[in-house]
């Protein structure tokens, strides 16, 4: 590639925008540094492997150092040298022999290679504050590069799928595609990969209207895992906040992502994106200089209020970007609506939110970060998830973030495992989570989709592996297995791990069934691990964060035991999708409508006797059926009319033993099957109608019964 010209003419240029801005006519520069003393913008050529020129950056402008290059064009890569005080007993940390990377980059050049160089201190001094190292770190490091932003996105609009009928996909840009043997094989495991036809029939087909990514923003591979020949897989390690990560962009060009949105969108299935804005690659005081610490560390990171040279880790990481500064807070905000705007992505999941709502050490949930976001025109009006907790103190705020936010509910995902897995005493909590988790949102005005119900997630065992291993099997990551989680709630069903047992492998199959029906028959908004729907195993291990290889990668090999296990996801995702029943906007109220109807819902014994108070507090009980209306929903359509559908009567039987149930009676015509987890073979749409008054449920198993209702 060929070296951009020198650079002759350097203009004072504008504070704002942040970043490196292309007008058409030049390239405007703008930087915040609050504590600098001196910012050198470094122009490279196209490559980014050798620095060309330096411009000291003249002009500042309520702390932000700016300059306009009317020679400058798209493709210039570039970074910063920014010189102060190295005083980390102070938090400042600035040391000009560190070329940084502009946190407003929207592409990057070149990746990564570690080195002792990237280190602000001498490796090897016990106490960096102590040392200053001044070899050159420009040859490590990516630049950044002057995007062209234009791109022609026609009629693209978004899905807006309303909330309660959504059904989100949880999946990883690389891992969903790269054995798929009917997308070309030099595009696996790209977003080009994801905007193929098979991809996207496979997802219409499963019935999926909202895919989650795990991250996209460019992030690092840690040190530690390259020594050892891993990859940072997950991606939760950011390095640049508006740079998608080009690993998983097979033409090396931002576009691409756009055309995978747009395809997507034009499918009608959304994009949420997993970000994580908690806390940055650069970790704890011993970790490298490669962006925000060497741009304004005082700024952008919580530092230690009694000594601070060291960071306040609320999340595990090393360190906590600070949003409460302005300018941090100003970066996020930026991100966001850059994604929103420029990429046009429907939404985000917060990793960690809780962090972003700390102020002085102490979580608000109404706290300058979700103030902005709410008053915000662009953002205020798209979908966003919290991870509702961090590692800090206080942090686990499930139920507690602002209106307009949904929550990834773990308290769903641990009741629901517990229970099929055979544990006492949890019908009433069951009950709780299977109608919405009002407990948890109702008492401050959301609805049951501000519930994201999901019984796996990336971080964990996958679905298949909960129901064969009783512990983590995480050896592959090279830390003795003591890394992951080991409260798994996961039951084996009688052998650990792989097995030729008939009837172990026949519960294992059931199980799997009993809880993606759990999940999709659930009020709330259900989430899928991809793959879960076709038995993906990891052989155990439930942290394959450092697993870029067949360990994380879904297998697409035809196998009917897998077939079969995805034709009974489709149909419950068709089946939740067809009746309003499963996704109502306004909670039950366990009383009639109206005068003379029915009640929304009612809990009944296996008897056909309503639960009473003490059949609750039952610690033996380990069956339930839960009826649910349909003659009047208390919920209205689009166009305003109010919605009718099928009663139901879901039957759960968590019980080592066969259980009959005593039907409901009622108006309407006779109960007929629509899911019997006990097999895995469907029940046609015309199944005969149940002329006996019982009905007698295999062990450990969920049947959902239909009937038509009455006619207003």
């Amino acid at each position: 590639m060929k070296s951009p010209n020198p650079i002759h003419v350097v203009w004072p240029g504008t504070a704002y925008p942040r970043g490196a801005t292309w007008d058409g006519e030049g390239v405007n520069f703008a930087l915040f540094s609050q504590h600098a003393e001196k910012v050198e913008l470094c122009i490279f050529d196209d490559s980014g492997r050798h620095e060309l020129q330096r411009i000291v950056m003249r002009e500042r402008t309520d702390d932000v150092w700016h300059c306009y290059l009317p020679e400058a064009r798209p493709g210039i890569a570039y970074g910063y040298r920014v010189h102060g005080p190295y005083k980390p007993e102070e938090g400042h940390r600035f040391n000009p022999n560190k070329l940084l990377i502009d946190p407003y980059a929207k592409d990057l050049v070149g990746r990564l290679r570690w080195g002792d160089a990237l280190y602000g201190y001498t490796i090897g001094s016990k106490r960096e504050d102590l040392s200053f190292d001044r070899r050159d770190s420009a040859a490590l490091i990516p630049k950044g590069r002057v995007l062209e932003t234009a791109f022609t996105w026609g009629d693209d609009r978004r899905p807006n799928i309303a909330r309660q009928d959504m059904v989100i996909y949880e999946m990883h840009v690389r891992g969903f595609t790269m054995q798929h043997p009917e997308v070309p094989a030099d595009l696996r495991g790209t977003y080009a990969a994801l905007a193929t036809a098979p991809v996207i029939d496979y997802l219409q087909r499963l019935g999926i209207t909202t895919v989650e990514l795990l991250p996209v923003h460019s992030y690092l591979n840690d040190r530690h895992l390259a020594e050892q020949g891993l990859q940072n897989y997950w991606g939760y390690n950011t390095l640049g906040f508006f740079a998608p990560e080009m690993r998983y962009s097979a033409s090396r060009k931002v576009k691409e992502f756009k055309t995978m949105v747009k395809t997507l969108h034009s499918a009608g299935i959304e994009v949420i994106l997993d970000v994580v804005y908690n806390h940055t690659c650069e970790g704890n005081q011993m970790g490298p200089t490669l962006s925000l610490r060497g741009v304004d560390n005082a700024a952008y990171y919580i530092v230690n209020a009694d000594n601070r040279r060291y960071y306040d880790d609320f999340t595990g990481c090393g360190n906590t970007v600070n949003l409460e500064h302005p300018r941090a807070l100003q970066l996020v905000m930026d991100s966001l609506r850059y994604w929103v705007e420029e990429m046009h992505v429907d939404g985000f999941r917060f990793d960690l939110a809780s962090a972003l709502a700390r102020e002085g050490g102490k979580v608000e949930n109404l706290g300058g970060f979700f103030d902005a976001i709410r008053q915000d025109p662009v953002l205020n009006r798209i979908k966003l998830i919290a991870e509702p907790w961090d590692l800090g103190h206080g942090g686990y705020q499930v139920g507690n973030f602002p209106l307009g936010w949904a929550e990834w509910n773990d308290q769903y995902r641990d009741s629901m495992r517990g229970y099929w897995k055979g544990d006492g005493g949890l019908l009433g909590e069951v009950a709780k989570r299977l109608t919405g988790s009002q407990d948890l949102y109702g008492w401050s005005g959301k609805h049951p989709h501000a519930s994201i119900n999901f019984v796996t997630a990336h971080d964990g065992f996958t679905l298949h592996d909960l129901v064969s291993y009783n512990d983590k099997h995480n050896e592959a990551n090279g830390e003795g297995n003591r890394d992951g989680n080991s409260n798994n709630v996961s039951w084996n069903c009688g052998v650990e791990g792989p097995t030729d047992d008939p009837d172990v492998l026949s519960l294992r199959a059931r199980q799997k069934r009993n809880l993606l029906a759990t999940l999709l028959l659930s009020q709330g908004v259900p989430m899928l691990l991809a793959g879960d729907e076709s038995g993906h195993t990891q052989n155990g291990n439930n942290n394959v964060y450092c697993q870029d290889n067949a360990l994380g990668w879904l297998d697409w090999q035809p196998d009917a035991e897998r077939d079969a296990l995805r034709d009974f996801t489709r149909h419950l995702v068709h089946l939740r999708r067809r009746h309003p029943s499963f996704g109502r906007r306004s909670f039950f109220r366990g009383a009639p409508l109206e005068a003379g109807r029915t009640k929304d819902l009612i809990w009944y014994r296996p008897d056909g006797e309503e639960m009473t108070p003490g059949d609750w507090d039952d610690g033996n009980a380990r069956c339930i059926a839960m009826f649910m209306s349909g003659d009047g929903i208390a919920d209205v359509g689009r166009r305003g009319e109010a919605l009718l559908d099928d009663d139901f009567l879901l039957l759960f039987n968590a019980y080592h033993e066969d259980m009959a149930f005593t039907l409901p009676i009622g108006a309407g015509a006779s109960w007929r099957v629509r899911v019997d987890t006990a097999s895995d073979n469907l029940p046609p749409e015309d199944a005969p109608p149940i002329n006996e008054p019982t009905l007698r449920v295999h062990c450990r198993t969920l049947v959902l019964l239909s009937r038509e209702t009455r006619t207003p």
